[in-house]
């Protein structure tokens, strides 16, 4: 099923919120990447690694 542009954003800011609180990347990270949770979010969304599941009634 196909996310909305609305459920992609709560769902990279989720995900940011928890990496800004401590959780631990689920991706490899490098260089400037590390200071900015947003962007490994994203790269976590691409991925398709976000351990975040969205359920539509």
């Amino acid at each position: 099923m196909e996310l909305n542009k609305y459920e992609k954003a709560r769902l990279i800011g989720a995900r940011a919120l928890q990496l800004a609180t401590g959780a631990p990347p689920l991706i490899e990270i490098a260089g400037e990447m590390a200071l900015n949770p947003v962007s490994i979010s994203f790269l976590e969304f691409e991925r398709g690694v976000i351990p975040i599941v969205v359920v539509k009634d």
